[in-house]
């Protein structure tokens, strides 16, 4: 993994730590003698390929960046023979992908491509807490003979992400090729991808559209949420949803994504009110709707139970084949634990 993506990857890890620097160089660049007076943050920019300046400008606020030794501001201009660091409050990892045999649900493979159905629990690929047990080392060793296929490389792998906590359908590409003309096709908004949801409340309607721009929730950058339109910080996102069965308290919606943003079902249905069921992190543990009994309250901890993750699967992918130009669709159906769960509400009607 190149010095760029590790600098990418770090800073997803520690981008909301705001304490005071630690004391390991990860990164280190000296400016040109002819260096024209620059702020750091576009600086960093031309030479760090891959991440983003408002990445850089976190790590800035945070103490990361250092000129000289001494930390700096994002809009520190940048002169000649300056010494540019990246320091964080840990030594510098070795973030190199170690094949593990981790059993994989495999619905699909050919020689370009495969399509696996993720179980709910496991990481898609390793960082912050996770450096082992996740989606890419598993497929590290299921394609450890194939000469084409080099999991620490970004050219092939995994197309698109999903939440730990989330079950469902991923596409992973064994060759360059078939990961830019599938990755393409996501840009170009040409894949289909629905999924099942359990989420707090009641809808009046039976299907909609949301539209908010998604980004890290200023209070609590740990979060995501909906910014207001004129915040640069939010990134374009719109979400689909039907009404597939109404539980009373809760209802089963399916969700079509026109865009891919980080956990944007859950925000987007916590922004209109609908906060998916048992999603710790969004608030979906907590009793929402319903009666004030005990034993309503013992029959939502019997939920929880059941099914102690936020209740959202990515039911079906559908994408061109990068090969053959064939019209590929999957489905999986609902797992076991979300299963149960709507059971459960089911027989309470």
């Amino acid at each position: 993994m190149t010095d760029d993506t590790l600098f990418d990857d770090e800073l997803d890890e520690l981008e909301d730590a705001q304490e005071e620097a630690g004391q390991y160089e990860h990164w280190r660049v000296v400016a040109d003698a002819g260096q024209s007076p620059l702020r750091v943050d576009k600086f960093l920019i031309d030479h760090l390929a891959g991440t983003s300046r408002n990445r850089i400008q976190t790590a800035a606020e945070a103490g990361y960046i250092r000129v000289n030794d001494r930390p700096v501001k994002s809009n520190y201009k940048v002169k000649p023979l300056d010494v540019v660091t990246l320091v964080l409050d840990h030594p510098k990892r070795d973030w190199t992908i170690v094949p593990e045999d981790i059993p994989l649900d495999i619905v699909y493979e050919d020689d370009d491509l495969l399509v696996v159905n993720k179980r709910a629990g496991m990481v898609v690929h390793p960082g912050c807490g996770n450096y082992s047990g996740t989606l890419i080392n598993a497929l590290a060793y299921h394609l450890k003979d194939d000469p084409r296929f080099d999991a620490n490389s970004p050219e092939v792998g995994l197309c698109h992400r999903i939440d730990k906590d989330t079950s469902g359908l991923l596409v992973v590409a064994k060759t360059p090729e078939a990961k830019t003309d599938i990755c393409r096709q996501f840009f170009v908004k040409s894949t289909k991808r629905e999924y099942n949801a359990l989420v707090w409340g009641t809808f009046t309607e039976e299907e909609g559209r949301i539209e908010g721009a998604i980004g890290r929730d200023p209070r609590n950058r740990l979060l995501m949420t909906v910014l207001p339109p004129d915040n640069p910080n939010g990134k374009h996102a719109v979400t689909h949803y039907k009404v597939m069965e109404r539980f009373g308290a809760v209802t089963l919606v399916k969700c079509v994504l026109e865009t891919g943003r980080t956990h944007q079902i859950r925000v987007h249905m916590k922004h209109i009110g609908h906060t998916l069921f048992a999603d710790e992190v969004y608030g979906g543990c907590e009793i929402l709707r319903g009666e004030k009994s005990a034993s309503y309250k013992a029959f939502i901890h019997n939920c929880l139970t059941l099914c102690p993750r936020q209740a959202l699967h990515a039911r079906t992918l559908g994408f061109r084949h990068p090969g053959t130009g064939e019209e590929m669709f999957f489905e999986c159906p609902i797992p076991e634990d979300m299963t149960q769960l709507i059971e459960k509400w089911r027989r309470k009607q």
